[in-house]
């Protein structure tokens, strides 16, 4: 059997004892572990994290396979938290790992009990539902962290943290500010990774329209399908998991 210390001994030489200590404490949820969320979540195990719930109601489509970390032509079929949960359990089997093969929505928000969580990150995509989990993340105790949109983008060096109200050049962030506003604002601020390079599709779509692929592969709630690359939404998905290593950070004694 694997000892933990020894997964863990060059980040406790970064970090320190302290870190690792607060980090194997804190509860995680994340909502949504496609080409942002799987990322992110492999990066937390790998960083320390050892209670991590994973929420996503998709099974793995080949449409993923290009940018989501469980999605090989092996997983085309499975559910998509079942093989992120045996992949990071691999990673560390002393991990505490929950999958919750469900859509987060204002019906279920109440099953998650996010007020027991330490850190609440949103890497889902559906508007509404983005909305209705900003909005009930910012009146909780927990450090919320969001992604906005990855689609449409190929150069990292456009990437950014910024606070939610601050957040410019992102079509997805001004919708989330507007709806926000009409109903009534947020408890607290957040920060938030986005990207402001604007690109434009240049494939053709009818492939998607044609594909025999069910219905279920993709979200109905989006207004269209954009073009990813396999490399921006995983630099997303590290640089959320950085958000909280270096919170921890801070509350160890460390200097980020």
């Amino acid at each position: 059997m694997i000892n933990e210390k020894e997964i863990f001994q060059r980040t406790e030489l970064l970090m320190g004892s302290r870190y690792l200590d607060l980090a194997e404490r804190k509860r995680v949820i994340i909502f949504g572990v496609g080409g942002v969320g799987s990322w992110c979540a492999e990066m937390l195990i790998r960083s320390g994290i050892t209670h991590l719930t994973l929420v996503d109601s998709d099974k793995v489509a080949v449409t993923n396979i290009n940018r989501q970390l469980m999605a090989t032509v092996k997983t085309i079929g499975q559910v998509k938290v079942e093989v992120l949960k045996e992949r990071l359990l691999e990673i560390n089997p002393n991990a505490e790992i929950v999958s919750m093969q469900v859509v987060y929505s204002p019906e279920t928000a109440g099953s998650f009990k996010l007020e027991s969580y330490d850190f609440i990150i949103d890497a889902i995509d559906s508007l509404s539902n983005k909305v209705h989990l900003i909005r009930l993340a910012s009146q909780m105790p927990g450090v919320f962290f969001s992604s906005m949109g990855a689609a449409l983008k190929i150069d990292p060096s456009y990437i950014r943290v910024d606070e939610f109200w601050k957040v410019k050049g992102c079509p997805l962030a001004a919708a989330l500010r507007t709806r926000i506003k009409k109903l009534g604002g947020l408890e607290k601020k957040f920060l938030c990774v986005y990207s402001n390079e604007a690109r434009e599709n240049k494939g053709e779509k009818s492939f998607l329209e044609e594909s025999n692929a069910p219905v279920s592969q993709w979200d109905t709630k989006k207004a269209r399908i954009n073009g990813t690359m396999s490399y921006l939404p995983a630099i997303f998905g590290m640089t959320l998991a950085s958000l909280v290593v270096k919170d921890i950070d801070i509350h160890s004694g460390g200097e980020s």
